[in-house]
């Protein structure tokens, strides 16, 4: 949390493909894609050329059929990750223009899809100079589709990540640096007959006769089976009036589960959503103590496939407490950003491995994100069995809700089902927060319309997962509005001794977290809680055992933790953050300033990680990591 206005990313979709490894001639060698899930038969396209367009004359001089020059880099990729402080510091916040260009062989006549991870800010793609489609928005996928004849292909991408203030009006808020480029994975696959697109999957377990979806399950450690239920998407590319009968399993270990869908004869271009259930004996629970991962492969004959590593597990929740596969289930960790030094926000596999590895360290069995995280470092954390209570909706500044007109409140709508319907298959996805910070009963009336309409879109198309609602601490409700009406799982800041109080004395600090959860009780019964930021900011330039030193915040850190802990109502808490990044060139703490005026902090950089923004852990990481090890994987 930063005490000033917030702002944030954006929107797109999921898609499968045809078999035809031999559709596309890939560039040479072949890349790699650092994304597991998804259709088969894509190839990731990670050689560019970039050209930087400052002054915005690339479209006058043609550059959209790719006449430029520049420099080669490797996408994902910033343009400028480096100049977050110092003189280039603000132009590089306030952004640029820039052009990629890369090339790509059809081996055969066809339709291709072009699928984008993500792209900041404005996106407009063109393949052979012929604009294909645009984009606005980040942290999303988007996709484009062409018909193209055999033969290389030129496609190009201009980005245009300027002003943050109109990127703000326009419903994309951000609490971080406002880095440019393409920051994710762009690949491209050729469209078979068929298609396989946003597949889900839902598992229930049963012991004995007692079968348990949302509700806890009171012999689940004795579980026998679980019946998952999968569906897909089918879409018919092929002739009129034909029959379609996907096909797929779940693998793990020794152990095969096929999947067997009912036959779907579709018109051309007609798409419909089949599902299948399955009984799996003796299944490989995920959890964070062991987070077993099966392989899901779905596919229609030659046609098309789609392949995912997904989690069997139940997430339930009564009378304000979760379980996971029927154990409660208490989550402690540290809100994370996507931001690597020398790198922004395009995150190489050895940066999102890094990540894990701080998370480890510090005993974390879960994060928090405000924004959608990237589907590779979402694999990862399937894979080490950590948590997520992931941001879905717009990121606002305390108490703020600008998407007020029907456009933008459509878009902050279309945001949060995207990246729900993009991540679902995810087993350490298990809440998604609407809102960030949210102040007493909601801003208006669009804020709360929204709250409501994706909780109940959720519950009904994501049943298995909480919906959340991140409250400002400072002004939490006394009496729940509607807004909160259906939400599962309700968060609250908590900066006592931070922005509130800094000078006070432990004993009063502790007095003050204490009063704030009982009061959180008692306005939320019976749902579950958590607190969802809490922390200091800290540096080497501060005396020891002074604000804002790393004494200061390992001490308080280490005071919020063991009440929280303590408190047997509490379902989770979040320290913010895990690793300090940059958040803009002019910022220097926020208001912290009007409580402390002489404590010193590093311009540019929000300081309240547990690691420096170069991955040095701070005092607070080794105190915070003992008492969460001592909680347990929960």
């Amino acid at each position: 949390m930063v005490r000033f206005a917030k702002r944030a990313p954006l929107v797109g979709a999921v898609v499968c493909v045809a078999l035809a490894a031999s559709a596309i001639a890939a560039q040479a060698p072949p890349d790699q894609s650092i994304v597991g899930e998804g259709p088969g038969g894509r190839t990731a396209l990670t050689r560019w050329t970039l050209r930087r367009d400052p002054a915005n004359r690339g479209i006058a001089r043609g550059w959209p059929r790719g006449g430029f020059g520049g420099e080669s880099v490797s996408v994902p990729n910033v343009v400028d990750p480096t100049h977050y402080a110092g003189a280039r510091a603000q132009a590089n916040y306030e952004g640029s223009i820039a052009w990629y260009r890369t090339t790509f062989t059809a081996a055969a006549a066809g339709t291709y899809a072009l699928t984008f991870q993500s792209a900041n800010f404005a996106a407009r793609v063109w393949v052979d100079g012929r604009a294909i489609a645009a984009h606005r928005g980040s942290y999303l996928p988007f996709e484009a589709r062409v018909r193209l004849a055999a033969g290389r292909h030129t496609l190009v991408v201009r980005v245009d990540w300027r002003d943050p203030g109109a990127q703000s009006r326009l419903g994309f808020h951000r609490t971080w640096f406002n880095w440019g480029g393409l920051d994710g994975e762009v690949s491209v696959r050729a469209i078979g007959a068929s298609e396989l697109s946003s597949p889900a999957i839902q598992t229930a377990l049963s012991s004995g006769s007692v079968v348990c979806v949302r509700a806890p399950c009171p012999n689940v450690p004795a579980a026998r089976t679980a019946t998952v239920r999968v569906s897909v998407q089918v879409r018919n590319d092929g002739a009129a009036g034909r029959a379609i009968v996907p096909q797929g399993s779940l693998v793990h270990g020794a152990q095969t589960i096929p999947l067997s869908f009912p036959e779907q004869r579709l018109a051309h271009g007609q798409s419909t959503t089949v599902s299948t259930s399955v009984s799996v004996p003796e299944p490989a629970l995920w959890s964070p103590a062991d987070p077993s991962l099966y392989q899901l492969t779905l596919a229609v004959g030659a046609e098309c496939s789609y392949s995912a590593r997904v989690g069997l597990r139940q997430i339930a929740w009564q009378g304000g407490r979760v379980y996971l596969n029927g154990r409660r289930l208490r989550v402690h960790g540290a809100t994370i950003q996507e931001d690597a030094r020398g790198r922004g926000d395009a995150l190489t596999p050895g940066d999102e491995n890094t990540i894990v590895s701080e998370l480890r360290a510090i005993g974390a069995n879960a994060v928090r994100a405000q924004h959608p995280l990237d589907p590779a470092l979402l694999e990862r954390l399937d894979t080490a069995g950590i948590l997520v209570w992931q941001g879905i909706g717009p990121v606002e500044g305390a108490g703020n809700w600008y998407s007020k007109t029907p456009v933008l409140l459509a878009a902050a709508e279309n945001q949060a089902r995207t990246a729900a319907s993009a991540a679902r298959l995810h087993p350490s996805i298990f809440a998604w927060n609407l809102v960030d910070e949210v102040a007493e009963n909601g801003h208006d009336g669009a804020e709360v319309a929204y709250v409501q309409s994706l909780t109940r879109w959720l519950h009904d198309h994501d049943p298995g997962r909480m919906v959340a609602v991140d409250i400002w601490g400072d002004h939490p409700p006394r009496r729940p509005g509607v807004l909160y009406r259906g939400v599962d799982a309700i968060a609250e800041t908590d900066y006592s001794g931070w922005y509130d109080n800094p000078r006070n004395s432990p004993a009063a600090v502790s007095a003050e977290i204490s009063r704030r959860l009982a009061a959180m009780r008692r306005a939320f019964a019976g749902r579950v809680l958590a607190i969802s930021e809490f922390g200091a900011e800290s540096n080497g330039l501060n005396r020891s055992g002074s604000p804002g030193s790393y004494s200061f915040q390992a001490s308080l850190l280490a005071r919020h933790v063991r009440a929280y802990a303590a408190d047997p109502e509490l379902s989770g808490m979040f320290v913010y953050l895990l690793r300090d990044y940059p958040l803009t060139p002019t910022f220097s703490g926020g208001s912290i300033h009007r409580v402390l005026p002489r404590v010193r902090l590093i311009e540019g950089l929000n300081q309240k990680g547990l690691f420096t923004y170069g991955g040095r852990p701070k005092q607070a990481a080794g105190v915070v990591a003992l008492v969460y090890r001592a909680l347990g994987s929960g």
